[in-house]
């Protein structure tokens, strides 16, 4: 057995173990996931990733643990973004408490699916074709941009969505939640697909969106598959507990986007110039400036964002006098 089929059989089985622990076992139907749980939970699968990491520096060298540790952090950004976009489909659909698990559960697991295809067919496309590369760091150059310069007049609205006008026009639509079920009866025993059915749908597709960026954004920094599985899939399965951890802060990170537009821009001029780069720069240089700008900017517009809206608080308020 090769050191990669190890590292992928470590994996799998550490997936499937954490799953059937935190989704099975530590999930119950219907349950509302307080905010200690979230915590828990959020700790429980960035310790896992972290000790993967471990395991990934022992078993494959300090320059693929690296990469490893830049994909996850970039993708575990990424997946903040992600989560405040799915924070308003559950509100703009009032999504009950109780039924909110089940449909990130769902929506989860598709993800994965999603992902998994679509770094497939990106792996096949750049071994076969080098210069996609250069479209991707375009690409990214592209997105890093529109989201810096990006609005509040700019915010998603899931009821005027492409996706959600496309669903009225060819299903259906009723405006219940079907008590948790996605498909139910009308008067004329006619099938009525629910609210939680269109969110489970928005979700996915929303996913896809987001892995149009992220997929290419971990391709600039590694072109070992096994990273860019690894370090996407665990940022995904942390995604529920995020949901709830973060979602009564969803204003508290306003700045959080652009610090995620220009790790986007970073990789994409770094993609685009890797002839240059590759010059100067030894791969493992490279990998640990990654690694910096990466951290640097995540926590630094985490913290820009904290600051700022203290300061916008009233002075009674933010110095804790009355």
């Amino acid at each position: 057995m090769t050191t990669d089929q190890l590292v992928y059989l470590v994996f799998g089985v550490v997936i499937v173990i954490a799953l059937v622990l935190d989704l099975g076992f530590l999930s119950k139907k219907d349950a509302i996931i307080t905010i200690k749980q979230a915590l828990r939970q959020t700790f429980f699968w960035v310790l896992l990733a972290l000790a993967f990491w471990v395991f990934m520096w022992v078993e494959e060298g300090q320059k693929i643990g690296f990469e490893y540790l830049s994909g996850y952090l970039m993708e575990w950004s990424l997946s903040i973004d992600n989560i405040f976009v799915f924070i308003l489909i559950f509100n703009a659909f009032k999504v009950k408490e109780k039924h909110i698990p089940r449909v990130l559960l769902i929506g989860i697991l598709a993800a994965i699916l999603f992902r998994v295809v679509f770094i497939t067919v990106g792996v096949a496309l750049v071994a076969q074709f080098s210069w996609v590369l250069y479209i991707f760091g375009a690409f990214l150059l592209y997105t890093g941009y529109q989201m810096f310069v990006a609005g509040e007049d700019d915010s998603f609205d899931p009821h005027e969505s492409k996706v959600y006008l496309f669903l009225k026009k060819i299903l259906p639509i009723g405006n219940t939640d079907g008590d948790g079920k996605f498909v139910v009866r009308d008067h004329n025993n006619k099938p009525l697909y629910t609210s939680l059915f269109v969110v489970v749908v928005l979700l996915a597709a929303i996913d896809i969106v987001f892995a149009l960026d992220s997929i290419p954004a971990v391709m600039g920094i590694s072109r070992s598959s096994l990273v860019i599985y690894t370090s996407n899939i665990f940022a995904i399965l942390g995604l529920r507990s995020l949901f709830f951890l973060l979602r009564g802060a969803v204003n508290q990170f306003e700045h959080l986007q652009q610090g995620i537009a220009i790790v986007l821009i970073f990789i994409g001029i770094k993609m685009l110039g890797e002839h240059y780069i590759n010059m100067w720069l030894d791969k493992n240089t490279q990998v640990l400036i990654s690694l910096m700008v990466i951290i640097f900017c995540i926590t630094g517009s985490i913290l820009y964002s904290i600051f700022t809206n203290k300061q916008k608080l009233p002075k009674d308020i933010s110095d804790g006098s009355l």
